[in-house]
């Protein structure tokens, strides 16, 4: 399945797009995010979060693997994950993870390292890519996204 294309030139874009995203973010939903290193993952995930309501610094989870935020401030709790250094997908059970989404969103980086989300119905798949100076963003969406996407 090809996904919608997002061309994000520039940081101002790249901000934008994840206003779009968190204004139509829900409880339970998912937003898995591929791409190589350098691709704007971690990028993309600040942006959604500071347009749900967010104001401080907010930390790459690459070593952490989770970290989450409240609600309030957020319009909804969040879970930001960083499934990078995971060597099998079932450790994220050992890390609890359906414990930390329960009436949260998650901000998934690396998804296939935590054998993907994509068969979720809740699930906004975006791979970026570099392209020139900027971003282009593939998304796509599980079957409660399709009326909602960005």
């Amino acid at each position: 399945m090809n996904g919608e294309r997002v061309p994000l030139p520039d940081l101002a874009a790249m901000q934008a797009y994840g206003a779009r995203i968190a204004a139509r973010l829900r409880e339970g939903d998912v937003v898995a995010l591929s791409g190589g290193l350098g691709a704007g993952k971690t990028t993309l995930a600040r942006a959604i979060i500071g347009a749900l309501g967010y104001e401080g610094e907010v930390p790459s989870p690459t070593f952490t693997i989770i970290e989450t935020y409240d609600a309030p401030p957020l319009r909804l709790p969040i879970v930001h994950a960083d499934f990078y250094r995971l060597e099998n997908p079932s450790e994220v059970h050992e890390i609890g993870l359906d414990d930390y989404r329960e009436g949260a969103a998650l901000l998934a980086e690396w998804p296939e390292h935590a054998g993907g989300f994509a068969h979720e119905r809740g699930c906004l798949a975006i791979t970026l890519e570099i392209a020139d100076e900027g971003r282009i963003a593939i998304a796509r969406a599980g079957a409660d996204w399709v009326e909602r996407m960005p």
